[in-house]
């Protein structure tokens, strides 16, 4: 199940849940005030790490840039 962030409307504390797909733009209770005005928040990531040239293109020709073509 993936972990969504909301945010509480009223006092603006930040709340995680682990929810379905279904239910990620379910209103949820802040844990803080009681308000069920939350909202789903925007959530960020970085990944950092080192790839090898041939493991950084993605798809196939036609064209979607892999194969080098310059169509």
């Amino acid at each position: 199940m993936p972990l969504y962030e909301y945010v509480c409307l009223d006092c603006h504390t930040k709340l995680e849940r682990l929810r379905s797909m279904e239910e990620a733009d379910a209103r949820i209770e802040c844990v803080a005030c009681g308000s069920d005005r939350t909202r789903r928040a925007l959530s960020l990531f970085f990944a950092h790490g080192r790839a090898k040239p041939e493991t950084t293109t993605v798809g196939g020709c036609a064209c979607g840039g892999s194969c080098h073509c310059r169509n």
